[in-house]
Order: C-alpha cells, then structure tokens, then sequence
C-alpha cells in the first residue's frame, strides 16, 4: 500500500484524476434551416475559444436557389466563397467566412449562419452541424492526456535520479553568525544576486534560538528550516500569492470535495494536503505548493511555514522549510512508499527566493549563516539531504 505521507490524498487525487478523464467533453451535433429570405440565421450556440466547428448542407428539396447561385463574386458577401453556398460569422459584428469546412474558433463568440447572396433569395440550405470542445488555438492549453503523460515524466525524471545537483563551486557570502559580512553580493544556485546586509543583533540572535530542523509527530527530525519572512500575515501571504504559490488543503476529505469540483469546472486541482510536521511545539500554520496538474501526486515545490514566537520591530515573523519532492522512496518509519525530495535543499530555497524577487512584494532579501548549520541530515523518512547551512531572510513591503 502506498502512503504518500497521507495515503488519502493519493486517493483523492487518482479519483479525481478519472472524474476528470470520465468528464472530456463529447462533440455535440446541430441541424438547422437556414433561409435565404433574412441575411443571418441566429443559431442560439455561443462559441468557446478551442471550438472546432464542422458543417455540411445541401439545399432543401423544392427550394429555387437559382437566383442566389447566379450572383456575382463581387456583390457577393464573401467574394471568396461559393454563391448560394453556406457562410458564418462567430460574432454578431464579425466578418462572415466560409462554412465548407471545419472552422476552428479563436475567441468567444455566437454562431450565425447565412447564405452567400447579394439579395434575398427563396432558397434554404440544411444543415448538420458538429461542435467539438478543445483547448484554444491561439494559446493551446495541453490535453488531458498531456497532461498526464508530463505528469508521467516529471515523476520518472525524479525518481530515477535527474535532479538538481549543488553547485560545488559556489562560495557562500551570508551573513555569518557573529555578525560579520563580505562585501560582495552572495550569489545563489539559482543565479539569484542578493546583496549581503548585517541583520541586527537583536534578530540575529532571535533566529540563532530557531531549531534547526522540525520534527514530526513522534519526534524524529526532518526537514531543515531555511528560510524566514518578516511581515504581516496578510503581507506574506499577498507575497506568497503572487509569487504563484497554492495554499495546501489540510482536511483529505474537504479536498477530495474540492478536487471533484475544480475539475467540473475544468480547473487544476494543484493544493493536495501535505502531511503535518513540527516546530515551536506545534503544527504548520501553513502549508504553501507549487506543481504542475497530475504532477503534484508525485512532484511539487512545497514549503511549510510557523509564526515564530517572537517579533522583529513590531513585526511577525515567520520561520519556514521549503523542499521539493521529486518521486517516491522507502519510508523507515513504516516501510511504506513516501514522497523522496531532491537532496539538494538549496535549489528549493532559492526557487522560493526567486518567486518573492519577481513578485515585486520583498523590500529585501539576504543570507544568513547561523552557528551550527545544518549541511548534511536525514528527514524524518530518512531521504538525505544536504545544503550550504544558509537562511533566506526576506523583508516584506
């Protein structure tokens, strides 16, 4: 049996996974008189970008069209079209084209049908028509089954080893524990230039009490804490939000409901609960994730996040541990499956780092080097990890 840290969520996820492919809309078929005695045939069919439209009509039986086959191309409606043959407009004030073969729809719409004639005519065509759903052409968005396959491989990819790997030859500028400071910037794994900045003393030695790690229930440590934000809740968690993070649900069975109605409503169910760990004696206050649809069974960019019992300038601080999982593993604990994360911890920092920079909410933004760091430990299923022992310090707007 599989336990993805909560089995629960595995489930929810799988059996929303085949709502969703139950749910893949099926073409819907249309016929329709349309008259020549009125320029435009109102259909009552509104169109959604992605819509591929399919038509066939033949003229009805005792109908004289000759009037209407017999116009010249240049008083034509559509010159480029067939007189007395069927044309469209996707739009009330759209331009009419021409309906003798599959239309695919670009932006929202209505669908009118026409005869192409300078002048009423006492002719009518039938016509059978098929819509069929997809995704829009302008900017495709992937098919369910893309989306599963990707899902597929980005778990592969992580389970069999293509992760980040450290970059051996960074030099680390962080602020150290006593205070002192390079006077270069320190740069990241990621590429990030952030500019070193002595943190007070008196936030210094807040953070230097900060436990290393957390712990889970029973109390083996695991993850390393390696970052931390000053600010509001509301401030963080704007921050947070335009850096396109999701917030976790907690309760597997509110997400279960969630994840059946987001894909009613053809939307990606992107926040599975994580499991809860420990820190200042308690539980995460917050779980945020980032995945890709599908994916975040397996993989995802996820940190958990505490409100630290203490204040910096009047205001809360927030200590976290970020971490990204990248496939399945043995859990020690229990010998069964749980989420592997990517060794390289640092990568996952610094793509939190990067989110905060580029959603314009962080004022600042340093390293922090406390004393005993944590660079090579085991979380609490016992997957290894390693890092530079550095914090990220974010000052929020």
């Amino acid at each position: 049996m599989i336990n993805i840290r909560s089995s629960a969520s595995l489930i929810v996820v799988l059996f929303a996974v085949s709502v969703c492919i139950a749910q893949e809309p099926q073409p819907s078929s249309f016929s329709f008189t349309v008259s020549g005695a009125q320029p435009w045939t109102d259909t009552g069919i509104d169109l959604a970008p992605g819509d591929t439209l399919a038509f066939t009509s033949e003229i009805n039986s005792g109908a004289d069209c000759a009037s209407a086959t017999s116009t010249s191309a240049d008083k034509l409606p559509l010159s480029s079209a067939p007189a007395g043959g069927l044309i469209a407009k996707t739009s009330d004030k759209s331009a009419p084209i021409s309906a003798g073969s599959d239309v695919h729809v670009t932006e929202a719409g209505h669908l009118f049908l026409g005869i192409n004639s300078a002048a009423a005519a006492n002719c009518a065509l039938t016509v059978k028509l098929t819509v069929t759903h997809g995704s829009p052409s302008a900017a495709p968005a992937p098919g369910m089954k893309d989306k599963l396959s990707t899902a597929a491989q980005t778990w592969l990819k992580g389970q069999f080893g293509s992760s980040s790997t450290p970059n051996q030859g960074q030099s680390s500028n962080a602020v150290a524990g006593s205070g002192s400071a390079s006077g270069a910037p320190a740069q990241s794994a990621a590429g990030l230039n952030l500019p070193t900045v002595i943190l007070d003393a008196n936030l210094r030695k807040d953070i230097d009490g900060v436990p290393r790690r957390v712990h889970d229930a029973h109390g083996n440590l695991g993850d390393m804490v390696n970052f931390v934000i000053i600010g509001s809740q509301d401030k963080v968690q704007a921050a947070i939000s335009a850096a396109d993070w999701h917030v976790a649900d907690v309760d597997s069975k509110e997400a279960g409901l969630k994840a059946i109605m987001n894909t009613y409503q053809k939307k990606d169910y992107l926040e599975m609960p994580m499991s809860h760990l420990y820190l200042f004696d308690r539980m995460q206050d917050f779980g945020y994730e980032q995945a890709q649809a599908f994916s975040v069974v397996a993989t995802r960019h996820h940190f958990r996040l505490w409100k630290a019992p203490f204040t910096y300038n009047n205001e809360t601080v927030w200590v976290g541990a970020a971490t990204h999982d990248i496939g399945f593993e043995k859990d020690i604990r229990t010998g069964k499956l749980t989420h592997k994360i990517d060794p390289n911890v640092d990568a996952e920092r610094e793509n939190l780092a990067d989110g905060l920079q580029k959603s314009g909410k962080a004022k600042s933004m340093t390293y922090y080097l406390p004393p005993d760091p944590v660079q090579e430990a085991k979380n609490a299923s016992g997957g290894s990890y390693h890092s530079d022992g550095r914090l990220l310090v974010v000052f929020l707007n």
